[in-house]
């Protein structure tokens, strides 16, 4: 995914701004997580996110996910 739509921004600000989780899809791994930023560092959109049940921080680049989705 080397850009997301609207749409997803749209969504991916929703979940950002109200604490939902997501799904992020990268090299056949799914993550579930609580998206806390959107940035751009170096020239690449990062997902800054915390994992939901250990706290860990984690950290997705857009430009290397194969998908994203918002868990309702």
């Amino acid at each position: 995914m080397a850009q997301m739509n609207h749409g997803q921004y749209d969504a991916l600000e929703r979940a950002i701004s109200t604490g939902q989780r997501i799904a992020i899809r990268r090299r056949g791994t799914e993550f579930v997580v609580v998206p806390l930023r959107l940035r751009v560092i170096g020239g690449r959109e990062r997902i800054e996110s915390v994992h939901p049940t250990t706290g860990d921080d984690i950290v997705f680049y857009v430009d290397d996910l194969d998908a994203i989705e918002v868990i309702g």
